[in-house]
C-alpha cells in the first residue's frame, strides 16, 4: 500500500493514519468539518489536499448512521482500489451500502477493537491499535485484492486480523462493548445526586466500573442507534438478572429463616456465575487468563517513585504483569498494587523490603 484516503478524522480515522503515515504510506484526509481535517494533518497524519488520482485503498471513519451513504459516495467517485469502513456496527451499514446499487465487490467492513474516552483527532495515536484484535467481515463476493488491503492496513496498524460475520460480530460486540457502556453508565448515574459524603468514599472498584461512563454521549447514541436489538438482547437478561438479585436481598431483610436462606443462595448463584464468566475474559495477550499474585506497595506521591519500584522489580528479575493504584483520600499518598506470576512474589517482596519500600496487605 502506498496510498490511502482517509474519510473521518476523529479519534479512530486519525489514528489510522498517524499509524499508516509512520509506516510511509502518503495519507489523504477529509473530514465534513475542514478545521478537523487540518487538525489531524498537523500531527502527522497526512495532507488534507485532495489525492491527485485512485489511491489504493479508502478508510471511511465516520459514524455508523453515515457509513453507506459516505461510502456510496467515494465509490461513485472513483476514490480508491478498496473501501473499508471501521465502524463499531458491521451488518446494517452493509445492508443499506447495497441497497443504494453500490459495487460491493470493492468493499469490506472492518471494526478496529480500540478506542478511549476520548474523542477527536487530539486524542489519536499512533500506537492505538497496537495488539489489538481488528475484525474483517468479508463476504463471498468480497474481491480478493480488497481482502488483502485491508489485511495489509490491519498489519501496518500492527493490530491482529479477526474474520468475523457481519451480524455476528454485531450479536459479539453488543454483549462486550456495548452493553456495558450502558451498564457503566447506568452505576455512574446513581452518583449525580449521591450525598458528598458517600461519593468521597469512592474507590477503585468504583472507578474501574465507571471508566467507561466518561465517553462522549452523542457518540455512543449513534452507535446504539446502528445496533439496538442485539443490544437489548443482552440488556433483557440482565433485567431478569437484576430482578432475580433484587428479590433476594429482600429475602435477606426476612425474619423466615428460609426466605434469607434463598435470598442468600440467590445472591451466591449470580456472584458465582460472575466468577466463571470473568475466567473466560482472555488474559495477556489474549491468552487464556492467568491468576498472579499481588504485591501492595505504599508510595508518596511526587515524581519517580513509580519508576523506582519497576526499576527494584527489574533488579530482583521479576516482570510486571500487570499495576494499579489507589490513590489515598485527602493525603500525598497511594497504594501501588503490583501483579506478579506467584512464583516470583517472595523474590519480589524481599528485594522491595530490602530496598526501604512499605509493604502492605493488597
Amino acid at each position: 500500500m502506498r496510498t490511502a484516503a482517509v474519510i473521518g478524522t476523529g479519534l479512530i480515522g486519525t489514528s489510522a493514519a498517524l499509524a499508516l503515515a509512520a509506516r510511509g504510506v502518503r495519507v489523504h484526509l477529509a473530514d465534513h468539518d475542514p478545521d478537523t481535517a487540518r487538525t489531524a494533518a498537523s500531527l502527522g497524519a497526512g495532507t488534507d489536499e485532495p489525492p491527485a488520482g485512485k489511491v489504493d485503498l479508502a478508510i471511511v471513519a465516520v459514524p455508523p448512521a453515515h457509513v453507506a451513504a459516505t461510502l456510496a459516495d467515494a465509490i461513485g467517485r472513483g476514490v480508491a482500489r478498496a473501501y473499508v469502513d471501521v465502524a463499531s456496527v458491521k451488518g446494517g451499514p452493509r445492508r443499506e451500502l447495497a441497497a443504494l446499487g453500490a459495487d460491493t465487490t470493492a468493499y469490506i467492513g472492518t471494526h478496529p477493537m480500540a478506542g478511549k474516552e476520548r474523542s477527536g483527532p487530539l486524542a489519536a495515536t499512533a500506537d492505538l491499535f497496537e495488539g489489538r484484535p481488528w475484525v474483517l467481515t468479508p463476504t463471498r463476493e468480497t474481491d480478493h485484492e480488497v481482502l488483502n488491503l485491508a489485511l495489509e492496513l490491519v498489519a501496518l496498524c500492527n493490530a491482529v486480523p479477526v474474520v468475523m460475520d457481519a451480524d455476528a460480530h454485531d450479536r459479539a460486540v453488543a454483549l462486550v462493548s456495548h452493553t456495558p457502556q450502558l451498564v457503566s453508565s447506568m452505576v455512574a448515574a446513581r452518583l449525580e445526586e449521591a450525598d458528598e459524603t458517600a461519593v468521597r468514599l469512592c474507590g477503585q472498584g468504583i472507578r474501574d466500573v465507571t471508566r467507561i461512563a466518561a465517553s462522549d454521549p452523542r457518540m455512543w447514541v449513534e452507535i446504539l442507534s446502528a445496533n439496538p436489538g442485539p443490544v437489548a438482547e443482552v440488556l433483557a437478561g440482565i433485567a431478569a438478572d437484576l430482578r432475580a438479585t433484587v428479590d433476594a436481598l429482600h429475602a435477606l431483610e426476612s425474619a423466615d429463616v428460609d426466605e434469607r436462606r434463598g435470598g442468600a443462595g440467590g445472591i451466591e448463584d449470580v456472584l458465582r456465575r460472575g466468577n466463571a464468566g470473568r475466567e473466560r475474559v482472555p488474559g495477556k495477550h489474549g491468552a487464556a487468563p492467568m491468576a498472579y499474585e499481588t504485591v501492595a506497595v505504599l508510595i508518596s506521591d511526587r515524581p519517580g517513585e513509580l519508576a523506582r519500584i519497576f526499576a527494584d522489580a527489574g533488579r530482583a528479575g521479576v516482570n510486571i504483569e500487570d499495576v494499579r493504584i489507589e490513590h489515598a483520600t485527602g493525603q500525598q499518598a497511594g497504594l501501588v498494587q503490583l501483579m506478579v506470576d506467584p512464583s516470583a512474589a517472595a523474590a519480589l517482596t524481599e528485594e522491595l523490603s530490602d530496598r526501604g519500600w512499605a509493604l502492605r496487605r493488597p
